[in-house]
């Protein structure tokens, strides 16, 4: 007798998976900004959420390429060149942000990536952009406008929120040449062997970063810092990374990314209530913006 799995358990399953993602990866800058007060550094912290979530990629990397074919230099070239620029590049050009600006308009600005991922294939690779797009991306920057008008409103130093936001900006652009760049090699190796090594590359480049640096005397931190830097690398890292590739194979990248839409809510909301940032309708509206310029740029 076969047994059929009821497809609307599946869809519920990965619309769920989805959701654990998108809160993963909100809570991520929260971590960060918690951290801060401890006296901890943007590449200590860094280092140490790596440190806690390479056991897992490890294993991963080992496991998807034990009966895979051997990588050729070329592979191996752009493994190291994706994986600095997604999750080492990206991550640190963040963390630094984040010691200057709220978490609510971090998330703001990072989630815009997928509009930086269509300019820089129009700027690239010659492709057209079309009206509909130009919406999006006039709806998407004119929320972060509003954002930053916002914590322009609650900053004690303005100049503190445009440098942190160049910081953010410069992360989502680092990650969205990643993003540019990783399909092909997604569709070469597999998504769970390329994310494996690409982490493994860049947690590499990260010491390597510290250790040029810092002392390991650095590392001696407060133990509230340990259990932040292990949440990041467990909940914030691995978790969201593993269950939106499985949310995305059971639902389709597109409501999954639908799904991902909650994050900057999600981010703002903690923030409120965790981080006590201030709270006002122009960071309401410039999320709302930017979450409908998403959505326009994400339909096919």
């Amino acid at each position: 007798m076969t047994v059929t799995a009821d497809p609307r358990a599946s869809h519920g399953v990965g619309v769920g998976l989805a959701i654990l993602a998108a809160f993963g990866f909100s809570f991520k800058a929260i971590l960060v900004k918690l951290a801060y007060p401890y006296g901890v550094d943007a590449i200590t912290l860094l280092v140490l959420r790596m440190a806690f979530a390479l056991p897992i990629f490890l294993w991963v990397g080992f496991s998807s390429s034990r009966n895979a074919p051997a990588l050729t230099r070329r592979d191996w070239l752009a493994i190291a060149a994706l994986g600095v620029l997604g999750y080492y590049g990206a991550s640190i050009l963040d963390f630094l942000g984040l010691q200057y600006i709220t978490a609510g308009l971090e998330r703001l600005i990072l989630f815009t990536y997928p509009t930086l991922t269509l300019l820089l294939g129009a700027a690239f690779y010659g492709r057209a952009v079309s009206r509909r797009e130009w919406l999006a991306l006039l709806l998407c920057y004119s929320g972060i406008g509003a954002a930053f008008a916002h914590d322009l409103q609650f900053a004690d130093d303005s100049a503190a929120v445009w440098i942190g936001g160049g910081f953010v900006l410069a992360s989502s652009i680092s990650y969205a040449l990643y993003l540019s760049g990783s399909s092909g090699m997604i569709v070469r190796l597999g998504a769970a062997r390329f994310t494996a090594l690409a982490m493994l590359v860049s947690t590499a480049a990260t010491g390597g970063h510290f250790f040029a640096t810092h002392s390991l005397v650095s590392l001696a931190q407060p133990w509230a810092v340990y259990g932040l830097a292990a949440a990041m690398g467990l909940f914030c890292t691995v978790v969201p990374v593993f269950a939106q590739s499985v949310a995305i194979r059971r639902i389709g990248s597109g409501q999954a990314a639908l799904v991902n839409m909650i994050g900057p809510l999600l981010t703002i909301a903690f923030a409120w209530l965790l981080l006590d940032e201030g709270f006002s309708g122009a960071q309401i509206g410039g999320a709302a913006l930017v979450i409908t310029g998403i959505a326009i740029v994400s339909r096919r």
